[in-house]
């Protein structure tokens, strides 16, 4: 996975915020590949977080996937 690639993660994050399934867009790639910082961003591009995450917690997005929408105030 390289920077600006799209990835989807694979585990929610401590803080309850970001869930399995979010969308986020790779920033810097660490330890070639160990770690990355990834973005995730509302659908009209308002920042809702900047996460560290290890290789395991993201993969790649699947040409056969399609994107669902989650309302983030529905869960704070």
């Amino acid at each position: 996975m390289n920077e600006f690639d799209l990835v989807v993660l694979q585990e929610n994050t401590a803080n309850g915020r970001l869930r399995i399934g979010d969308v986020g867009t790779i920033l810097t790639v660490y330890n070639e590949g160990k770690g990355y910082e990834v973005e995730f961003v509302t659908l009209t591009g308002e920042a809702v977080a900047v996460e560290t995450l290890l290789a395991h917690q993201i993969r790649p997005v699947r040409s056969s996937e399609v994107l669902a929408v989650r309302d983030m105030a529905l869960h704070e």
